[in-house]
């Protein structure tokens, strides 16, 4: 049995059909009486009905979020917060409306809760990552660890079942990683290979019904174990490099994740004995990066960088900047192999295990 460490999650789930009815009650729980609504722009509509179901609780909106949280858009929202006194951040949404919210927490260090839309999983954690004149740089804190969390089934019904795929995969790359992180233990052991299950069963029927509301909780299950996994150990190489390609050259970060995961994991595998057998029950498959690379084509996903507009010239750069400032990982970092990853990711070409 290995040594190990464990620190208890310290936010407040409500999970289930329905669940944001009791949005109203938390807030009051809480205390708060003036909070701020966040949303993507897309998800504007949504956040003004969230705001008329609280009964007067919220006294303004802010439907600007952007992906990978901009330092200018968190400006902007501040202005919002100031200029109403707000005392408590509700974010409806995915991972650029949590991250604004987080962002926004981590300069007041006011309450937030978050209704996930997505299967991204940062709300679970006290992670933020923030970019400014290109670079995206991440830190820890408990200052933007969401206070509750509350995952309404209902709110993922309309999730596009493309976005459903390449959002689920995103999750399953926390739990991936977290199964070979230098800080894993045994209780996310047995989360991170419950929640790959619950992903790569889920997400196919998703596809291929988007209404279909048993493959939609397993999926939100699967999610809040992945966020679990994220907000629990630290990550590595597949992280790294997603962090790179987003920050640097504004790629999607879902899709980004969903073409990275494969092959990050394949070049990890020789290093991971146990972590892959683990993966490969949980995937009901011998060669867990092929599992996830097929995974990926069966939502939807897109198979290369290319296909999200990243130029050759650019992939080949995102070794040596990933080397800049690397993330522990369990197999040393070398840059043949890290070429040769790229490479392959941007061409959308299967993974490979060297």
């Amino acid at each position: 049995m290995q040594d190990f460490t464990y620190n208890g999650i310290a936010t407040r789930v409500v999970f289930g059909n329905g669940a944001s009815e009791g949005l109203s009650a938390e807030i009051d729980r809480l205390g708060c009486r003036r909070a701020l609504i966040l949303s993507t722009p897309q998800q504007a509509e949504q956040a003004a009905q969230l705001a008329e179901a609280i009964d007067g609780r919220s006294v303004a909106l802010f439907s600007n979020a952007t992906m990978h949280t901009p330092v200018a858009v968190t400006d902007d929202a501040m202005a919002v917060v100031n200029d109403n006194a707000v005392d408590l951040i509700i974010s409806i949404g995915g991972g650029s409306t949590i991250g604004l919210g987080k962002a926004i927490a981590l300069r007041t260090d006011l309450p937030q809760i978050v209704l996930p839309t997505t299967y991204a999983g940062s709300e679970m954690t006290s992670i933020i990552g923030q970019t400014e004149n290109g670079r995206k740089t991440t830190q820890v804190t408990p200052r933007v660890q969401p206070e509750v969390v509350i995952y309404d089934v209902d709110l993922t019904l309309s999730l596009p079942a493309g976005m459903s795929g390449t959002s689920g995969i995103n999750a399953l790359a926390h739990a991936v990683e977290a199964l070979y992180a230098r800080d894993r233990n045994p209780v996310i052991d047995l989360m991170a290979q419950e929640a790959v299950r619950a992903m790569a069963q889920s997400l196919p029927r998703i596809a291929q019904d988007p209404g279909d509301r048993d493959a939609r909780a397993q999926a939100l299950y699967g999610a809040w174990l992945c966020g679990i996994c994220l907000g629990s150990t630290g990550v590595a190489l597949h992280h790294k490099l997603c962090h790179v390609v987003g920050g640097t050259f504004d790629l999607p970060h879902a899709e980004t994740h969903s073409i990275i995961l494969p092959h990050a994991l394949a070049y990890n595998a020789p290093s991971v004995p146990a972590a892959m057998a683990r993966l490969s029950a949980a995937l009901d498959h011998d060669d867990a990066p092929l599992a996830l690379w097929n995974l990926a084509s069966a939502v939807g996903a897109p198979r290369g960088l290319r296909d999200l507009g990243l130029s050759r010239e650019d992939a080949a750069r995102v070794p040596e900047l990933a080397l800049e400032n690397p993330y522990w990982n369990p197999r040393p970092l070398e840059r043949s192999g890290l070429d040769g990853l790229m490479a392959r990711a941007w061409a959308g070409e299967a993974p490979i295990q060297e």
